[in-house]
């Protein structure tokens, strides 16, 4: 069975198995350990994705820019970044609950 992803989206997908970005996203990762996302409501969660603020889109300049990068938790990066991404309005609450 075939990808489901576009392919040229597959054809990015190789860039993330190289050395230089495993190099790239663990220096993103320890620079920035907790996410991003989370800091601007007030909570604290451990970042696992460096995510590129900018899409790429297989410009291989963007994608190894260390200053289009952040640090996201998992939840964040496919769920507020994804809607963020197609232009959708995103909620953000604080720690206390309430929305921002």
């Amino acid at each position: 069975m075939g990808s489901s992803r576009r392919p040229v989206a597959t054809a990015w997908h190789r860039l993330y198995s190289t050395t230089r970005w495993r190099r790239l996203r663990e220096h993103q990762l320890a620079v920035e350990p907790l996410c991003r996302f989370c800091l601007d409501s007030d909570l604290v969660e451990a970042a696992t994705v460096a995510d590129h603020i900018t899409p790429h889109k297989g410009d291989i300049a963007l994608f190894h820019d260390p200053n289009n990068l952040q640090s996201l938790c998992s939840a964040c990066h496919n769920s507020t970044k994804q809607r963020i991404e197609l232009g959708q309005a995103v909620v953000t609450f604080g720690a206390d609950g309430w929305p921002r």
